[in-house]
């Protein structure tokens, strides 16, 4: 039988890319993440020194719009890369919506002030 404690140290040592493709991996052999989550869940443990840590990476939420989104849509387009137009209007329409996930603790404080100063309400979790 494998080592449990290496296997576990290993899987929590992996990178998100590495993840996606651990995940691609067992899907293939018909094993769906929801049903290995759920089965490593109670038995995985250590809930409580991850939640004693620092939270490092944080995600930025567009909750509102608000009145002015001609404005908000202009700082979406400023801060994220790649979006035309129509999908930044989507984004805003469609709120709430993750405008960025995994950012720094700064960087997100920058990003809510910009939205707010748009006249659009933001979340960071």
């Amino acid at each position: 039988m494998a080592d449990i404690a290496k296997l576990g140290d290993e899987l929590l040592g992996l990178t998100i890319l590495e993840a996606k493709e651990l995940n691609d991996y067992l899907e293939e052999r018909g094993i769906k993440a929801a049903a290995a989550v759920a089965m490593a869940g109670p038995a995985a443990g250590g809930g409580d020194a991850a939640a004693a840590e620092e939270k490092t990476e944080f995600d930025v939420i567009l909750t509102d719009g608000g009145d002015k989104k001609i404005n908000v849509i202009k700082v979406v387009r400023e801060v994220v890369s790649g979006l035309g137009l129509k999908e930044a209007k989507e984004l805003v329409e469609g709120a709430p919506k993750p405008i960025k996930e995994g950012v720094s603790k700064d960087e997100a404080e920058e990003l809510k002030k910009k939205f707010e100063e748009a006249g659009a309400k933001v979340e960071i979790k």
